[in-house]
């Protein structure tokens, strides 16, 4: 059995359950939305009167905070409903996180294949990885955070992480220009970020303070980008690899150098398509992967492509074929094809259409607003182009096509 900090009700430390019930409703307004994000919400906002969060929207928001947590739903629904101050949903959630206790907290993935698929981990179990981090981060004065708190990469590293390390104070630096970030960060702080925060960053000739070490996670962080960071001054940039599935399962601290696992998680030679973990108790549960893991030993791995047919944009799983799905929707469209962009063209999804016959000379701007109200922005193409037939490879396969200028 692993010595793992004990679980504790995480949501009595200092601002973690107001920045986490902030991140959630963001989160899910903004799905509920789409393309009508509420940008950054305030924990005094009123989700009625402040952000006009209709009835329908409330019982979602509700369902949503009830599903997150674990919580009995029928019990919050009338104190949510009642007071629809975010502060008040807080307290009431706080009232209810400290009755039922749950022992699991449900994530979810972002969404990109139609519903967010949940993704249900013990509390135990995210302790059990927080003392991993916190052993490689033992310095840490404060959290910076350029993440939401609700997906599990967040809630690990901003709001248990926190705690572990001794109850640090955490900066919410998301959605502050993005380059402006190091006007607020200092040595000893640790940055939480994803690769395309990490580039925003580096916008602009302001240099990182001395001292200050960043992680990066969610999508793969490209060794030139690494390589710009530490020329920039970040003393440390740590690359942890991992899912919403699967929670961490390993790190590294240079762009070409394979992933430590965690000593919990155990390779399942017989199937290479799961991992095997042990659990605080001692049990052993199997874990579907997202990735091929190709083992150099039984402690080291690289990822070698997604097992499913996701990609990333902005640190989000977006699927291009629900995104060509929803092009052909259009009336104007008979045919789609949707790809991540080749990295010398960008770090979006691009769509190559095939339009029915006599549509007008509009049609990308028809095109455009109809992916703003059926698509999230990770989903949105950034660049389009126009054909009278699918690009084909000669035997016949969908071919890859360059982004028109």
């Amino acid at each position: 059995m692993h010595n793992v900090l004990a679980p504790r009700p995480w949501w009595r430390a200092a601002g973690a359950l107001p920045a986490f019930m902030a991140s959630l409703v963001e989160g899910d307004l903004g799905q509920l939305r789409p393309g009508r994000a509420p940008g950054k919400i305030a924990i005094d906002s009123d989700l009625a009167a402040d952000l006009g969060a209709d009835s329908l929207e409330l019982m979602a928001l509700t369902a949503a905070v009830a599903d997150v947590l674990q919580l009995p739903q029928a019990a919050m629904l009338d104190g949510l409903l009642a007071d629809t101050r975010l502060a008040a949903w807080t307290e009431t959630v706080r009232q209810a996180l400290e009755t039922a206790r749950p022992e699991a907290l449900c994530f979810r993935t972002s969404g990109s294949a139609g519903r967010p698929k949940p993704c249900r981990h013990a509390v135990a179990n995210l302790w059990q990885e927080v003392e991993q981090l916190a052993a490689l981060l033992p310095d840490t004065h404060r959290i910076v955070s350029l993440v939401p708190a609700h997906h599990i990469y967040g809630f690990l590293f901003t709001v248990l992480l926190p705690q572990a390390l001794g109850g640090l104070a955490v900066l919410d630096a998301r959605g502050r220009v993005a380059a402006g970030v190091w006007q607020d960060v200092r040595a000893g702080d640790l940055v939480i970020g994803f690769p395309d925060a990490w580039q925003a960053a580096l916008a602009g000739s302001a240099p990182v303070p001395a001292g200050v070490i960043g992680v990066t996670s969610t999508a793969p962080c490209p060794e030139a980008l690494a390589d710009s960071l530490a020329q920039r001054g970040l003393a440390r940039l740590l690359q942890v690899y991992g899912s919403s599935e699967t929670a961490g399962v390993g790190w590294r601290d240079r762009a070409s150098a394979s992933y430590r696992s965690f000593p919990y998680w155990q390779r399942v030679l017989e199937n290479e398509a799961v991992l095997a973990r042990v659990q605080p108790d001692g049990s052993r549960q199997l874990y579907p992967l997202q990735d091929r893991l190709v083992w150099q030993d039984e402690g080291h791995f690289l990822p070698a492509g997604r097992i499913d047919a996701a990609v990333q944009v902005g640190g989000v799983n977006v699927f291009p074929e629900r995104v060509a799905a929803a092009l052909r929707a259009h009336p104007l469209v008979q045919d789609a094809a949707v790809r991540l962009m080749r990295p010398d063209e960008g770090a979006r999804l691009k769509a190559f259409i095939v339009p029915v016959a006599g549509a007008p000379a509009n049609l990308l701007a028809a095109l455009d607003a109809h992916a703003r109200s059926q698509l999230s922005s990770a989903e949105r193409p950034a660049a389009y182009n126009l054909g009278a037939a699918l690009p084909r490879q000669r035997n016949g396969k969908p071919a890859d096509w360059m982004v028109e200028e």
